[in-house]
């Protein structure tokens, strides 16, 4: 049985189950935070500019534009609020290696946006569902095409069949 050394233990640094815990960077904190915190702010004024285009009507009688009026709202005050906590970083890191999941999976949502109105939804969402199960979380083939073929069956008939939802469809 061994016993911990508090002097050898603090020399390495925390451990984490997948290894050394990365080192804390708060200037790559506190400009992450600002950049999010500006993306959620326009973000929400465009989806509150959209809905005010539609028409928000009145507490009485919502126009379109009421529910994406209020979410762009509340992004706005999310957003303005993350600025103003943006020196409050105590765990970031730089933007490294470990990011590249998450920049593919928003290319791949980008690609998703950009065909789902030309060709339907279904082989997009199918698409989409397998990359990420498959090559980002590392499932197996067959797990894989189950479950994004299964997933784009529930969807066309909970919004196609079931909510008479006017998608962008094939069938």
């Amino acid at each position: 049985m061994s016993v911990p050394n508090p002097v050898a233990d603090a020399e390495t640094g925390p451990e984490t189950a997948s290894g050394p815990e990365p080192e804390a960077d708060a200037k790559a904190g506190i400009v992450t935070n600002l950049a999010v915190a500006a993306v959620v702010t326009a973000l929400g004024a465009a989806a509150l500019a959209g809905a005010l285009a539609l028409g928000a009507g009145r507490p009485a009688q919502p126009g379109p534009g009421a529910w994406p009026a209020i979410l762009g709202g509340a992004l706005v005050l999310l957003g303005i609020v993350l600025a103003l906590r943006a020196r409050a970083t105590a765990d970031a890191e730089r933007f490294g290696r470990t990011a590249l999941p998450v920049l593919a999976a928003l290319a791949s949502m980008a690609v998703f946006v950009a065909v789902v109105g030309v060709i339907g939804f279904e082989i997009p969402a199918a698409l989409l569902a397998f990359v990420w199960l498959r090559f980002l979380g590392r499932e197996s083939w067959l797990v894989s095409v189950a479950v994004s073929l299964g997933l784009v069956v529930a969807l066309y008939l909970l919004f196609v069949a079931a909510l008479d939802v006017t998608i962008p469809h094939m069938f």
